[in-house]
Order: structure tokens, then C-alpha cells, then sequence
């Protein structure tokens, strides 16, 4: 599964969020999750984690393929 960066901006600029703070809860460091963020393919977990930090459905941040 990937990620859809410009779809996660999005819902960081509708929750006023930072990457700082978007790690912080998520309970990693800013540059390991810009890793996960940058990543061609992460597990579903992953996803379901950030969709709950961000307060999203899981298909609002993926990429459509």
C-alpha cells in the first residue's frame, strides 16, 4: 500500500498539525517519520496508525492506483 503525501498534507493543514507534532503522537522521531512518509510501500498497520493521528479514513491518505 503507499501513502499519498499531498493527501496527508492535507489532512495535516485541516488539523493545523506539524510533522513534529504528527510524530510525537504517533510515537516516533520527525525524521523517522519522514521515513515512513517518503517509503514506496508500508503495511496496513502503519497506515491505520496515521489515519488515527490524523482522524481520517484510511482511504483519505492513500494513493490511488
Amino acid at each position: 500500500m503507499m501513502l499519498s503525501r499531498n493527501k496527508i498534507n492535507i489532512a495535516m493543514t485541516r488539523k493545523k498539525m506539524s510533522y513534529t507534532a504528527m510524530a510525537e503522537i504517533y510515537g516516533v522521531s520527525r525524521a523517522r517519520m519522514n521515513v515512513i512518509l517518503n517509503s514506496k510501500k508500508v503495511s496496513p498497520m502503519t497506515i491505520g496508525r496515521l489515519a488515527e493521528v490524523l482522524e481520517v479514513d484510511v482511504t483519505e491518505i492513500l494513493e490511488e492506483e
